[in-house]
Formats: C-alpha cells, sequence, structure tokens
C-alpha cells in the first residue's frame, strides 16, 4: 500500500510560524498525515491494479488459446458450425470487452468520485477547524481584555485606597501635631503659672 509523503518537518515549521505551539502543530500534522493515509487506503482498495488488470487479460487470452484450438480440433469435420460458433465466440468476447472496458469506467469514475467527496470532505474540515479556531481565539482574546479590565479597575481601587490612606495619614499627622502643640503650650502655661505662683 502506497502513502502520501510529504515534508511534515517543513509543514509543522510553517504551522509554529504561523502561531501554533510545537505540540498543537505536531497533533495538526499527524492529523493531516492520518487523514490522507486513510483516504488513499480508501482509494487504493477500489481500485483495480495492474497486476488484477494483467490477470483478467491473460484470463482471456486464455479463452481465445482455447477456442483456436477448438477450432484447429473441429476445423475438418465441423467447420461451418465451427464458424458460427466462432461468429458467436466473437461477439461474447466483443461484450466481455465492452463489459470489461465499462467495469473499468465505472471504476475509474467511482474513484475519482470518492477522491472528490474526500477533498471535499477535508476542505469542510479544514474550515469548520478554522472556525473553530478563530472562535477560540476570539474567546481568549475577549477574556484577556475582560482580565485586562478587571486589572486596571483593582489598580485603580488600589490607588483610590492608597490615596485616600495618605490623606487620612496627612490629617492625622496635622491633629497630631495640633495636640503636641496645644499640649506643649498648655505644659508652659502651667510651668509660668507655677513660676509665678512661687516666685
Amino acid at each position: 500500500m502506497e502513502k502520501v509523503v510529504f515534508d511534515t518537518h517543513a509543514v509543522v515549521r510553517l504551522l509554529e510560524y504561523k502561531g501554533f505551539t510545537t505540540q498543537q502543530a505536531e497533533a495538526l500534522v499527524n492529523v493531516l498525515v492520518h487523514m490522507t493515509n486513510s483516504n488513499m487506503e480508501v482509494i487504493y482498495s477500489d481500485m483495480v491494479t495492474k497486476v488484477q488488470q494483467e490477470i483478467m487479460l491473460q484470463r482471456v487470452m486464455s479463452q481465445i488459446a482455447s477456442v483456436k484450438k477448438d477450432m484447429i480440433i473441429l476445423e475438418k469435420s465441423e467447420f461451418s458450425i465451427l464458424l458460427a460458433e466462432n461468429e458467436k465466440l466473437k461477439i461474447h468476447l466483443k461484450q466481455l470487452k465492452i463489459q470489461l472496458v465499462d467495469l473499468m469506467n465505472k471504476v475509474q469514475a467511482d474513484n475519482l468520485l470518492d477522491m472528490r467527496l474526500d477533498k471535499s470532505r477535508v476542505k469542510e474540515l479544514k474550515a469548520e477547524h478554522e472556525k473553530k479556531l478563530l472562535e477560540t481565539k476570539s474567546e481568549v482574546m475577549e477574556m484577556i481584555a475582560e482580565h485586562d479590565c478587571h486589572l486596571t479597575q483593582t489598580n485603580m481601587k488600589i490607588n483610590t485606597e492608597v490615596a485616600g490612606l495618605k490623606t487620612m495619614l496627612e490629617s492625622h499627622k496635622l491633629d497630631t501635631i495640633k495636640y503636641l502643640a496645644g499640649s506643649v503650650f498648655t505644659g508652659m502655661t502651667l510651668v509660668l503659672g507655677f513660676y509665678r505662683l512661687w516666685m
């Protein structure tokens, strides 16, 4: 059984260049090789090989040889009957030949039809795969955009919280300075008051 051979490594590199990972590219190439070989097995199983055609030709030739021998044997005794039989055999042989040609044409037409059907199936599968790939890519892009949006919102919330905390810290710092200054002035006032009382 013949196999379709092509440079799978080159196809993998091309797919990697187009954005596939190495594993995805190798898996896709394996699927393509498997599908191509399966299709070729189906095609080859329906085809008539040259050996089979030669066998059929040998059978026909052996029948012709047998007829010739019979003609030689019967030539002396029943020549007129043999001529009639010979004509019948010629007609039958022509019919067999026509049937054989028709059968071969039918097999070839069926094989061509199967090849075209398989080719259209492969194209449909490829189109469906590309459609799914685009849908998956768009879903991933939407998820990335949504993730970026959530991340931006989270960063904005964090920045807002940090700004609020900074403002609160500054406010507490000013209040602490006010209370400290008030406490110092109060302490100085008390010290001066005690100082006057003692003096």
